[in-house]
């Protein structure tokens, strides 16, 4: 089978803001992406960038440079198009693409506001295309093997399910300045839409969909000191309209594995967590046992890496013996070879070229649609 032909929107020819080097082109350069994928172009804001970006990453000859996403989706011999820049610009990057009739890979969030999200899924369903959105951490091992213990019906039923979470910045009130952008809502990318929105996707696609959503959501902190290049010092401050601290409630569904409304708790707040504790525990009570997740690299099981030097675990105690026991996960072993950011996108490649078991627009989208939900009384306090 001919590789799937690719184009990559937004591979900075600076390593060090580009998402699409760091987590992208690393899977697509390793011998087991060739086989299945070919980069046959890039664009960015301009022509000179995009070329500027084809030589930093010594891209054969032959890739296409653009500097405009619509002659991009104009090309007949591209057949995916990436998209992995700022979440302001995807709907203009991605809506030609699919009016094209092109298959497209988007990060999350898929766009800067929930009715835009929507425009994209409802178009990409009427053309008939495949989609791809990037909550990877639904693909992530560690979450197929949560997936597999709730399956297994080894805690029995699920009664309950609560998580705990710090992070999205790594300060409480600083940031790069390069990400003041983050605390303006109305760009669509941020901590609550991305830090969060990672792990409100991916634990509903452990445990099920929530239903009957609650959000008590609070911003503590509303002025944000910017630090900046090289040396790291406070060079301004921002305002803040984003949530830092957020309460999260649903119910789930019956099923064979839940009980019928079993509770749902996300509690996530912005910076770092009590010195020596995890950023990420999730705990899920079951009627025959409890099953414990502790992630060190962040609040995103995408990143179920050991960090610093600690390793992501997941528990089971049994609640006839009294009994704990750790429950073995790993990485798949071509996994091994790629960078923390690089794995599980290496996953939604992989899941795409088999052509099942990724999240789509319609996903995104939903998603999307929620998280506006438990957003409602914020909104309407911080306009």
């Amino acid at each position: 089978m001919a590789p799937i032909r690719v184009a990559l929107i937004g591979l900075s020819s600076n390593a060090a803001t580009s998402w699409a080097s760091a987590a992208h082109l690393p899977y697509l350069l390793t011998a087991r992406g060739r086989e299945k994928y070919q980069i046959v172009a890039v664009c960015n804001s301009s022509l000179e960038n995009a070329r500027k970006a084809i030589a930093t990453y010594n891209l054969p000859a032959t890739v296409k440079a653009y500097g405009d996403s619509v002659e991009l989706a104009k090309d007949p011999n591209i057949d995916l198009v990436v998209c992995a820049t700022r979440v302001d610009v995807h709907y203009g990057n991605v809506k030609p693409a699919l009016e094209a009739g092109k298959d497209v890979l988007c990060e999350w969030p898929l766009a800067h506001d929930s009715k835009h999200a929507r425009e994209l899924a409802n178009l990409a369903e009427a053309k008939g295309v495949k989609t791809i959105v990037g909550t990877q951490g639904r693909l992530a091992p560690i979450s197929d093997r949560l997936r597999e213990v709730i399956q297994s019906g080894r805690i029995g039923k699920v009664l309950s399910v609560e998580a705990r979470a710090f992070g999205g910045l790594n300060g409480r009130d600083t940031a790069p300045a390069s990400l003041s952008y983050f605390f303006d809502r109305k760009i669509g990318g941020n901590v609550f839409v991305i830090g969060f929105g990672h792990l409100f996707d991916t634990l509903q696609s452990i445990v099920g969909e929530m239903s009957n959503l609650q959000g008590h959501l609070h911003l503590q902190r509303p002025t944000i000191n910017l630090r900046g290049p090289p040396s790291n010092e406070i060079v301004g401050t921002t305002n803040s309209n984003m949530p830092d601290l957020i309460f999260a409630h649903g119910t789930l569904a019956e099923s064979p594995t839940t009980q019928k409304d079993a509770p749902v708790h996300i509690r996530t707040r912005v910076g770092q967590p009590w010195p020596g504790e995890p950023p990420l525990v999730v705990r899920i009570n079951g009627g025959k046992g409890e099953l414990r997740l502790t992630l060190w690299g962040g609040m995103s099981m995408a990143f179920a890496y050991e960090w610093p030097a600690k390793p992501s675990v997941i528990e089971v105690h049994d609640y006839t013996t009294d009994q704990v026991e750790e429950v073995p996960w790993e990485w798949d072993e071509w996994q091994n070879e790629l960078g923390n950011q690089a794995k599980n996108i290496g996953r939604l490649y992989e899941a795409y070229a088999r052509g099942e078991g990724y999240p789509t627009f319609e996903d995104a989208a939903r998603r999307h649609e929620q998280l506006d939900k438990l957003l409602v009384e914020f909104a309407e306090k911080y306009e």
